[in-house]
């Protein structure tokens, strides 16, 4: 084991590492300021479990209910040999499919004897790509597919990959919430959109480890939901390219292990088996980057949020940007009220404060702004 491999496995504590998957992998890129996060992400750390030993357990998951749901929606969407599915999304990307697409299920055949998934999946989309305008459309159903996060190798399921349409390969993600008056939910898109983007990553690796050109994965991702109240699949296409490059980043800092550990004190420890007031002490040590966002994405943002209550950033991303420079709420009120004036590099955001004290003050006075 090197040494970064054991200062990790200190961390951690006895227990295995927890494995990423395609959300734990999307949620990196929320927050790419977060020390806390990555270093317990490299450390492969169980932050359900840390965050309940510290007195702030996670409060987001999906129901059993909406788990259900969404199933019964996929199944309904990939039955026939995914006719139905191929109709809309050759509609949506404006092509003809060339008649019924060949149907792959990759994990029909896992049982003894016959070549694992990830094996199954690598040679089977390896085969599919492209070689001329005649290429019958492909359909590849529960594909298994790879990426190295912080050295270890995550296994990946993206709901089906459609192959030889226009041309290229598109990941293709099922999801049950409702598109309504040809609108969804902006925060579920985005987060649908950056976990498509971990699969669009990994499968232009694995084309490129197979000599393939990894952009014949297109960027554009196609999101298939249940349109207005009912279970008629609606799809749409959704550009994850800014997605791609701050995910990029993302494992590039989480491949740089070393120099995070570098600042994180010698004797860190977030083993969810240590004592709740060591434990808090120890995260304490290792700065975060809270924003109101971490709650629906983090399982540690109620302990953060704690944390950071006398800060500005507990405000969200906006007021901090705004307040630059303004650590905490005692400060920015100080600045407000024109207690003091503030530092030479306070002084745009204490304008904006004294502005919005005044404004506020005329208000409650009844008076012209």
């Amino acid at each position: 084991m090197t040494s970064t491999a054991q200062r990790l496995a200190e961390i951690r504590g006895d227990a295995p590492p927890r494995r990423h998957n395609a959300r734990t992998i999307a949620a990196l890129t929320g927050n790419p300021g977060c020390a806390r996060r990555a270093v317990l992400d490299s450390a492969g750390v169980d932050k359900p479990k840390l965050a309940e030993r510290v007195g702030f357990p996670a409060r987001f998951g999906q129901s059993r209910f909406a788990i259900t749901r969404g199933n019964v929606f996929e199944a309904q969407v990939k039955a026939d040999g995914g006719a139905e599915l191929l109709r809309l999304v050759a509609e949506r990307l404006g092509v003809d499919p060339g008649g019924p697409a060949t149907w792959t299920d990759l994990g029909a055949d896992d049982r003894p004897g016959q070549p694992d998934r990830s094996a199954r999946s690598r040679a089977a989309l390896a085969a599919a790509a492209p070689t001329g305008a005649g290429d019958p459309a492909a359909l590849f159903d529960h594909p298994l597919l790879g990426l190295d996060v912080a050295g270890q190798r995550v296994h990946l399921e993206p709901d089906l990959v459609a192959a030889r349409l226009a041309g290229r390969f598109h990941v293709v993600e099922v999801k049950s919430f409702p598109v309504i008056d040809g609108q969804a939910d902006p925060g579920k898109v985005a987060a649908a959109a950056i976990q498509s983007a971990v699969y669009v990553l990994a499968l232009r690796e694995l084309l490129a480890a197979e000599g393939h050109d990894p952009e014949l994965v297109s960027s554009d991702v196609l999101l298939v939901c249940p349109r207005d109240f009912a279970n008629q699949p609606v799809a749409s296409l959704v550009d994850v390219r800014k997605q791609l490059l701050v995910l990029r980043r993302q494992l590039d800092r989480a491949a740089r292990i070393d120099d995070l550990l570098a600042d994180v004190p010698a004797g860190f420890t977030a083993d969810p088996t240590a004592d709740p007031v060591d434990l808090r002490r120890s995260l304490l040590s290792v700065p975060a980057r809270y924003a109101p966002d971490c709650l629906a994405v983090c399982e540690l943002a109620y302990f953060c949020r704690h944390a950071t209550r006398a800060e500005t950033a507990t405000l969200g991303r906006p007021v901090r940007e705004a307040l630059g420079g303004v650590a905490t709420v005692a400060e920015a009120l100080a600045l407000a009220g024109g207690e003091h004036a503030g530092e030479p590099e306070q002084a745009e955001a204490a304008a904006l404060l004294r502005a919005a004290a005044r404004l506020r003050a005329n208000a409650l006075a009844g008076r012209p702004a």
